[in-house]
């Protein structure tokens, strides 16, 4: 099994959505990286936005705890996503399969809804 470790913050709330039984959450990640120097030798980012899905109650903990802005650390593991389209093609993919989590710094968003009570 991989297992990657990715760190960000939430670029808005999960979505949270049931497929018969199951509960599906996805929801992106932004990160900034290092992107070089710029021309006076300043350092440059550049924004990485990373997509991931989480099942069961783990999607229901994370749709109903997460706001937009709040650092998460997220251990997840890449799960095959191939399908056939609505005109019969075959299409492959993959997504970023949500296995553990961890909070970390909440955003302004939660900052500002703790502080109002």
């Amino acid at each position: 099994m991989n297992k990657l470790i990715f760190t960000g913050r939430a670029a808005a709330a999960p979505e949270l959505n049931a497929y018969g039984d199951t509960k599906v959450a996805r929801f992106r990640l932004i990160r900034n990286d290092y992107a070089g120097k710029d021309e006076n030798g300043e350092r440059r980012e550049k924004q990485v936005t990373i997509p991931f899905t989480a099942f069961g109650g783990m999607a229901e903990t994370l749709a109903k705890n997460v706001m937009t802005g709040d650092q998460l650390v997220i251990e997840a593991k890449i799960s095959n996503n191939n399908y056939t389209d609505g005109e019969g093609k075959e299409r492959y993919d993959y997504n970023f399969e949500v296995v553990a989590f961890d909070y970390g710094a909440p955003g302004a968003e939660k900052r500002k809804k703790l502080a109002e009570g």
